[in-house]
């Protein structure tokens, strides 16, 4: 049962390293989710033009010739002049992946996608709680703020009170002859 829980944090930390941000989506490559449903992409490709109608836009797309490049510049990513890939990658949002589920009905489809769903929100909550976490460093920097001034002010009072009094003019004594 151990190795069973150690396999699957295991795919959810490779789940969350493999999740990119495209079109406004968190999306999943194909080449990667075939590598964790243990199938060749070429298979998983497949299933998918099979299926077609499952997968609207805005569950899975192909990606252009400049979100390749650029993926190919931030990952490694073979090009098609030697060897790699003849098309570009198709990328699955969350909504896509679990229809992936239906289309590869494996028992290893299966608890990956589980495994998937749960980094999916995962990721969900650490955003959230990012945001939570910049709110109150902004609440805080406007306390400091605040603070510091009033700090400056009361240490401006303290130098002025710890500065010596400037001494009195002494008067002469005596008479004070003038001249009229």
């Amino acid at each position: 049962m151990a190795s069973k829980k150690k396999t699957a944090a295991a795919s959810a930390a490779q789940i969350v390293q493999s999740i990119v941000y495209l079109r406004g989506h968190k999306v999943l490559l194909d080449a990667d989710l075939a590598t964790l449903y243990g199938v060749e992409t070429r298979v998983l490709v497949q299933a998918v033009k099979r299926n077609v109608e499952r997968f609207p836009e805005d569950f899975m797309f192909q990606l252009s010739g400049e979100e390749l490049e650029v993926l190919r510049s931030q990952f490694v990513i073979s090009n098609a002049g030697r060897g790699g890939r003849r098309y570009a990658p198709y990328a699955f949002t969350e909504q896509g992946v679990a229809m992936l589920s239906s289309v590869l009905n494996s028992p290893q489809a299966i608890a990956v996608n589980i495994e998937i769903m749960r980094a999916f929100v995962r990721l969900r909550e650490m955003l959230t709680s990012n945001k939570e976490l910049a709110k109150k460093l902004e609440e805080l920097e406007r306390k400091l703020q605040t603070h510091d001034q009033a700090i400056t002010g009361i240490l401006n009072a303290i130098r002025e009170l710890m500065r010596p009094p400037e001494p009195p003019k002494k008067r002469r004594i005596g008479f004070v002859q003038t001249d009229e």
